[in-house]
């Protein structure tokens, strides 16, 4: 399955984003998904993940803020981000695991597949 992203951009603290991840050459049914991020200088870090129930998870930094969901054909997995903060500024890549989605964790290896990364860049 391949994976493009769009929807990154500069936005003002406070202000909102919505990510894409369109798939191709599959869908993401059964699948685990998850949005990661990276800054510069630091550690890639998982942001969101959902199993392939749809059930969500997301890292304590985000939550209350950051939703994700997929659409009904479960071609493109979305990541919208209220109330961004400097903070969050940072490359964000959508990952999709293998089939069956068994374990969902964070961990890279859990997840072959990945978009090739969209900037988020939040200022005050």
């Amino acid at each position: 399955v391949q994976l493009v992203e769009s929807g990154g951009g500069s936005v003002q603290a406070g202000g909102s984003l919505r990510l894409s991840c369109s798939a191709s050459g599959d869908t993401f049914s059964r699948r685990c998904l998850a949005w990661f991020r990276q800054a510069p200088g630091k550690e890639r870090e998982g942001v969101a993940r959902l199993d392939k129930y749809g059930l969500t998870d997301y890292a304590d930094s985000v939550k209350g803020r950051f939703a994700a969901d997929t659409d009904s054909a479960e071609t493109t997995l979305y990541l919208l981000m209220n109330s961004l903060k400097p903070e969050d500024t940072a490359m964000y890549f959508c990952a999709a695991g293998p089939l069956p989605g068994l374990d969902c964790s964070f961990a890279g290896d859990n997840f072959p597949y990945w978009g090739q990364g969209t900037q988020v860049t939040v200022s005050l």
